[in-house]
């Protein structure tokens, strides 16, 4: 167990249009449709969805995040990161369209990332 928390530090959160299979936790993505959806394995993630409810889904996009992490490799500092298609994240490839994240904290399966 971590004695550091990030939680709640800077959140911001919106509500947006929810594509079909949204669920909370998620890193998701903004379509050219104004709608959030899953982040594909390769993108950039533009939040995390917190509770999708009746097509919308409240999505955190600033603040610290705690979010899944399928690669090990992650350490806390400045990480090019993409979504790894499974709700979480992982380090961006030469092909893939990442961004750059500040870890706060990584264990090995999950990030604690700065949106």
């Amino acid at each position: 167990m971590s004695k550091l928390s990030c939680e709640g530090i800077g959140e911001m959160v919106v509500t947006l249009p929810a594509a079909d299979g949204v669920a909370g936790g998620q890193v998701v993505t903004l379509g050219e449709d104004g709608q959030v959806a899953a982040c594909a394995s390769g993108q950039r993630p533009c939040g995390v969805a917190l509770e999708p409810r009746g097509g919308c889904a409240a999505v955190q996009v600033g603040g610290f995040a705690r979010v899944a992490c399928s690669d090990s490799t992650v350490k806390p500092g400045f990480v090019t990161l993409c979504g790894d298609g499974k709700g979480g994240v992982k380090k961006a490839g030469q092909s893939d369209t990442g961004g750059e994240f500040l870890v706060a904290m990584a264990d090995g399966t999950t990030a604690t990332i700065r949106l």
